[in-house]
């Protein structure tokens, strides 16, 4: 069988920036969400609003190292970094007066990853 690496070079980046700021940091959060980002493609995340707004509270801090997609809806404010958003997904988040963001952002406002939750 033969063994495959990522070939995005932005994406590579990224997982080791990830992976930097939380040894850096003594994050674990951020260890395992560089470790979610390094799995493969066909196990990638992929999460509705509808579950979203079930397991999450007002003004949580969600990650979900995958897709956003728009099912459902967003009863209250969240700040969401993921992977991608769909189109519907972003204007639905940001019509509760939440926040969709990059993993970079969010590491560079929360280096700690304090009260963030990983949606896996």
């Amino acid at each position: 069988m033969k063994i495959t690496t990522r070939t995005d070079p932005n994406k590579v980046s990224l997982i080791a920036s990830i992976k930097k700021a939380g040894i850096q940091n003594k994050a674990n959060i951020w260890k395992t969400l560089s470790e979610e980002l390094s799995s493969a493609n066909r196990r990638r995340v992929v999460v509705n609003l509808s579950h979203i707004n079930r397991v999450s509270s007002p003004d949580d801090v969600i990650v979900v190292p995958g897709k956003i997609l728009g099912a459902g809806e967003l009863k209250h404010k969240l700040s969401i970094a993921a992977e991608s958003f769909s189109e519907s997904a972003k204007e639905k988040i940001l019509s509760t007066g939440g926040q969709c963001l990059s993993f970079e952002e969010l590491v560079k406002s929360n280096p700690k990853g304090t009260n963030v939750r990983l949606m896996k």
